[in-house]
């Protein structure tokens, strides 16, 4: 049974719990189609559960009490109703998608319920925000409601965010807005479609209750999701307040939890770092050759597991600009897109200072001077990659860099450029008008050109074989703002299918997708110049 509901819950047919049987049901009127399905997937079927039957646990609630503080999510005041439900989610913790029909799915997820095994708690985390250490932090708005653990033996956090206030609300209301919740949704499964790691998100659940922010807003609930949300900063509060011995409880938790492979190690805490470090160098490398912008890398944003964590004023370049700014919060500039590799090295400096009663100060070191290397050549594969070349040499830098150039200089769309170069034909410069017409200067193109076919006749590139390579790594569709606004606006009156539409859109972003080209389109200019607050 459910908390906070009486009775005994009806439970679906088996029939009806594969996806795709769902799938079928959803698409054809006709049984026999999911029968047909059904009969195809049996055997050797993923045995799927309902919300009573998730296999939930919470390893972090056996911690000491000094780690979080436990409490039970604020219903709303007025009724909840699912928004949107993503199934690839689901999957993940073999939760049968024929529960997101049931009221009780809305009740779960949007506060007011727990299923079977959930101990909610907020956890406690410091970290130095804009360059400044601020003592105590923590899950301001966000509740733990324990780990869903699926056959593979693989765990999955379940983690409601705008649940209400907790003890580290800080004067907040510890509530999200609609928007921010449709934003968070819809990029952290973009960014998964694009290979980038990431948190992930089941559902959104929504309410008439009002929330206050810039303006007035309906309040909502975004579930995510995350092997674990254990931040850097999570860390750095036991080390500044001198509580080594919780420190240590800390690192041997997520050790023993995430990276059981180091348990017996006798330097476990140096390598642990180590792989903290590279996990995310190449994190940020992805972003960048993405064209995506975190917007608040605070210590208290960055997963100890090198996944994108905590989706606010985030932002993917329309045209190409290194100095990209996606938070309007960001007078400095701290966080523009081209001081992300550098942010990084920043925060993990912070996180090795946390570590310094661990382990050595050498081998922290060690592994610090090992990020730049390790980050700006992970980016130049990426580059290299995107760019359609295959074998590694010194003038790609440049080749590359000089191309960027170009594209800041002419306020060239990173994405719809890159995507457009698979097309580029050698033999003949009347074949690349297309590409040539992204710039206002034409001849300063074709130089770059000249240069990029002698690259390619170096290592025999054929051109068709080229652009298959090329265009599954880059995305034809992300996240634009002007896109997640689209689908925000008409979510405020209701109609939540442009939420589903764009999340159908982004599983897939490398993919030709029939009747979708507008949203691969450059955005209006009015979509060119949003504004993101830490809010969104």
């Amino acid at each position: 049974m459910l908390a906070g509901q009486e009775g005994s819950l009806v439970f679906v047919t088996e029939l009806a719990r594969h996806p795709l049987c769902w799938l079928a049901a959803k698409l054809s009127p006709d049984p026999a189609m999911a029968i047909l399905v059904h009969t195809m997937l049996k055997r050797g079927m993923r045995s799927l559960r309902t919300l009573e039957e998730l296999s939930l646990d919470n390893t972090y609630a056996r911690l000491p009490e000094a780690f979080y503080s436990k409490l039970q999510p604020t219903p709303f005041s007025s009724p909840t109703y699912l928004i949107s439900f993503n199934p690839a989610a689901a999957e993940l913790i073999d939760l049968d998608p024929a529960q997101a029909a049931r009221p009780e799915f809305a009740g779960v997820f949007g506060g007011s319920m727990l299923a079977p095994g959930m101990e909610p708690l907020a956890m406690l985390y410091s970290g130095h925000q804009f360059g400044v250490y601020v003592s105590q932090l923590g899950d301001g708005r966000a509740i733990l409601l324990g780990e869903a653990r699926n056959e593979r033996g693989e765990k999955w956090d379940l983690q409601l965010k705008g649940a209400g206030r907790t003890p580290f609300s800080r004067e907040g209301d510890g509530r999200a807005v609609l928007r921010s919740t449709i934003r968070e949704y819809l990029c952290s499964e973009a960014m998964h479609g694009l290979g980038i790691p990431t948190t992930r998100a089941l559902c959104i659940v929504g309410s008439d209750d009002q929330v206050y922010r810039e303006q007035v807003e309906t309040g909502a609930i975004v579930l995510r999701m995350a092997p674990s949300h254990v931040r850097f900063g999570s860390f750095e509060i036991f080390y500044y307040r001198k509580q080594y011995e919780q420190l240590k409880v800390l690192a041997d938790y997520v050790i023993g939890q995430h990276y059981p492979h180091l348990v017996e190690a006798a330097d476990k805490y140096a390598r642990f770092f180590s792989e903290v470090m590279a996990r995310t160098a190449r994190l940020i490398a992805q972003w960048q050759a993405v064209g995506w912008s975190h917007g608040v890398m605070n210590t208290d944003n960055m997963s100890i597991l090198g996944i994108t964590l905590d989706y606010g004023p985030f932002g993917f370049m329309d045209d190409y600009d290194p100095g990209f700014i996606c938070n309007h919060s960001d007078h400095s500039g701290r966080y523009a897109f081209n001081q992300q590799p550098y942010i990084g090295l920043w925060n993990l400096s912070c996180l090795a200072q946390a570590l310094l009663p661990l382990a050595e100060k050498d081998e922290l070191k060690g592994a610090l001077d090992r990020y730049t290397p390790m980050c700006e050549g992970r980016y130049i594969e990426l580059m290299r990659a995107k760019c359609g070349l295959i074998e590694t040499k010194e003038e790609d830098a440049l080749l590359i860099q000089d191309l960027l150039a170009l594209m800041h200089q002419h306020h060239v769309d990173y994405t719809i450029f890159f995507r457009t170069l698979s097309t580029f034909q050698t033999g003949s410069a009347s074949l690349n008008e297309p590409l040539r017409n992204f710039f206002l200067d034409r001849g300063a193109f074709d130089q770059w050109a000249v240069r990029y076919e002698a690259r390619l006749r170096e290592e025999g590139s054929r051109d068709e074989e080229r652009a298959v390579r090329m265009n599954r790594v880059n995305p034809k569709y992300v996240l634009r703002n002007y896109l997640a606004q689209t689908a925000i606006e008409r979510a405020q009156q209701k109609d939540f299918s442009e939420v589903d539409r764009v999340l159908a859109l982004l599983r897939n972003p490398y993919s030709e997708q029939s009747g979708m080209e507008t949203y691969a389109a450059a955005p209006p200019n009015w979509g060119k110049h949003l504004s993101v607050s830490c809010s969104s």
